[in-house]
């Protein structure tokens, strides 16, 4: 009986995706064509008219993809285009993973409703595991289909906008099917650099780095909590220790954090809110993902003369390594930085 449940809920999961990613495509209006339209609110206009030279650039300067990805645009009349279902058992760091034909195997579930989210992780949550559900404003469809500008992406300042695009076109150019930690290691190397180039051709300064350094060092700390949970978990003590120790690391972090913050961020408490929220082993899952190899990938960038195709062609011929390989590949670019 237990793998007709779980088909059904794979057949649900499934039907939600595709009437979510149909429901986009049905949508879409072309940004050309609401840019010539004297209807189109002038701010809405600004905004996609940035974005449309963003992508014109992707595919000029960076040798991203040039297709019809980002040349439409949807309204979404909500905050997210998808919400994500983490989760890990009650006493583990691992992420509960899901696996997909075209993706292969990730560490969360998308939903297009976050009524849809909730419900998954109650279910999750039911069978004793820890879960976080989290707002999505942006997505790559791997080239499967032409994906569009979204309203959620508008909320964001010009470099997030623009960085977005070459993120998420770096997607569709090469993906290490079941590597999250590679694939999103990649397009954020794409999206540093390509940002780089970008504020460069428009003869704007280059970024002053405070928001990258507070990331970085935020991501440093939320990384060591969940190094110090890994090793307590392996403890091997009863339950009722095993809970109290976890709580104990988190408040820990709460310390750290603030002691981090006052020493060097005294004017800037961007992370508070983050920091005050419920923290379980799920909420920490995302954090280093985006930029674990993002390094190495700036050593190949160098070596391949920071030449856009040079530089794909290395990464592509990493992507085609079994993971172990590709890992062992990376692990000694970190050492050549």
């Amino acid at each position: 009986m237990s793998w007709v449940l779980c088909a059904c809920g794979s057949i649900r999961y499934y039907a939600q995706a595709a009437h979510g990613q149909g429901e986009l495509v049905f949508k879409r209006q072309p940004v050309r064509k609401l840019l010539k339209d004297p209807a189109t609110d002038p701010k809405l206009a600004a905004r996609l008219s940035l974005a449309l030279a963003a992508r014109e650039f992707a595919s000029r300067e960076l040798d991203l993809p040039d297709n019809r990805s980002y040349t439409s645009y949807v309204d979404l009349h909500r905050p997210y285009v998808v919400w994500n279902v983490f989760a890990t058992p009650r006493y583990s760091v691992e992420a509960v993973r899901h696996c997909f034909p075209v993706a292969g195997c990730v560490a969360y579930r998308g939903w297009f409703s976050e009524a849809a989210a909730e419900a998954d992780a109650a279910r999750m949550q039911r069978k004793g595991d820890d879960v976080w559900v989290g707002g999505v404003p942006a997505y790559s469809t791997l080239g499967w289909f032409a994906d569009p500008i979204l309203s959620s992406m508008l909320r964001w300042d010009d470099d997030e906008l623009a960085g977005t695009i070459f993120h998420e076109l770096a997607h569709q150019l090469i993906y290490a099917k079941g590597d999250t930690a590679f694939n999103e290691s990649f397009a954020t190397f794409v999206q540093t650099e390509g940002l780089r180039e970008w504020r460069a051709a428009r003869a704007l300064p280059p970024d002053d780095g405070h928001a990258q350094a507070m990331a970085d060092g935020f991501t440093k700390l939320v990384l060591e909590l969940r190094e110090r949970l890994k090793k307590f978990y392996a403890s091997g003590v009863d339950a009722e220790a095993m809970e109290a120790g976890k709580q104990r690391e988190i408040a820990a972090f709460r310390a750290r954090y603030a002691a981090w913050r006052d020493a060097y961020w005294p004017d800037d408490h961007r992370y508070d809110a983050w920091v005050a929220k419920p923290i379980n082993n799920a909420r920490l899952l995302p954090f280093g993902l985006y930029d674990q190899w993002t390094p190495a990938f700036a050593v190949i960038f160098r070596e391949s003369g920071a030449q856009w195709p040079a530089f794909y062609a290395r990464v592509r011929a990493l992507a085609r390594e079994s993971k172990a390989k590709r890992d062992a590949a990376l692990q000694v670019l970190l050492g050549t930085r």
